[in-house]
């Protein structure tokens, strides 16, 4: 008889054929391709990057502190990593979830890691006066800027208001392109980056802006609750986390409570969804040499999963110039 606590955080089958390659991850999130095979995810819970070679094999590559959530490659070369600031933890039944803002919060940052030799600097951890309130995600543009979300924290009685930024990597600049916008999380760019994708958590909706130039968006008036252009919402219940984009446009959002990757064309609204066994399937990466490899964290049973995909993914700005 399976354990009736089990049934509820672990969606019903069928799934998508997937490899398991790692477990006994903390919360893990951010997964990023590496160029020798090798896989970088975050640790939210444990606040370390973890280096996870392909026969599964983990070890710690940096010590973050924090939250470490969101990460991609530089121009630099380095890791870039959107710290949320860590959460307080709901433990059960051998899962792990996030419940919020801990009582300590002092905030979040967007950090510098270098892998080669582990050191961590702060860039920002505000904006214009603003403490950055749990940054989530990032994506770097070709020109190496970044855009990254900030999804805000979640206390008893109230939640913050999240925000998109735009920032450079020196530390030298830091915007912000939207705010207000309900639980920000996902951020990705269409091949031609001409858009912004944002995803929101709680909605489960899919918003696209238009890039006028680096960092800069045209947003649109009222009655649009944030500026964008609505881009796909689903009739199933499911929240959404970071997302990746395909070579041919298609986006791919990593689906909480209905949990599995949700893959949405922009243009006609098609949806498809890849069921996995984890209620809170968080992030993909694409990795590979014919991208098509994609590495997709299982958070709440602290897994990284491998699929085959069904279509290339959008190679990331950067993504082979990492300092393995």
């Amino acid at each position: 008889m399976k354990n009736p606590s089990l049934d509820s955080i672990v969606p019903p089958g069928p799934y998508a054929a997937h490899d398991i390659v790692c477990t006994g991850l903390r919360f893990p999130e951010g997964p990023v391709a590496l160029p020798d095979g090798s896989v970088l995810v975050v640790e939210i819970e444990r606040g370390c990057l973890t280096r996870i070679q392909p026969d599964g094999a983990a070890s710690v590559a940096a010590q973050t502190g924090g939250g470490p959530n969101g990460a991609a490659v530089g121009p630099d070369g380095a890791i870039y990593v959107c710290n949320n600031g860590g959460f307080e933890w709901a433990r059960g039944d051998g899962l792990l979830r996030p419940a919020g803002q801990p009582a300590d919060y002092r905030g979040g940052s967007i950090q510098r890691v270098d892998l080669r030799t582990g050191q961590v600097d702060t860039l920002y951890d505000a904006c214009d006066g603003h403490v950055l309130a749990g940054p989530n995600d990032l994506v770097f543009d070709r020109h190496g800027g970044f855009y990254f979300t900030c999804n805000g924290k979640r206390r008893p009685r109230e939640a913050d208001r999240g925000g998109v930024y735009y920032a450079l990597p020196d530390g030298s600049s830091i915007r912000e392109v939207i705010f207000p916008i309900f639980f920000p999380n996902g951020v990705g760019l269409s091949p031609a980056e001409d858009l912004l994708y944002v995803a929101e958590t709680e909605t489960g909706r899919l918003w696209a802006f238009d890039i006028v130039a680096p960092g800069q968006l045209r947003l649109l008036p009222y009655p649009s609750p944030n500026g964008g252009r609505y881009a796909f919402g689903s009739s199933h219940y499911q929240r959404f986390d970071s997302l990746k984009v395909e070579q041919d446009g298609r986006v791919c959002v990593a689906t909480l409570s209905r949990g599995g990757i949700t893959t949405v064309d922009p243009d006609g609204g098609n949806e498809t969804f890849d069921a996995l066994d984890d209620r809170m399937v968080t992030n993909l990466c694409f990795g590979g040499d014919d991208m098509r490899t994609a590495w997709i964290t299982l958070s709440s049973t602290g897994r990284l999963a491998r699929m085959r995909w069904p279509r290339p993914g959008l190679k990331l700005n950067f993504q082979d110039l990492a300092r393995c």
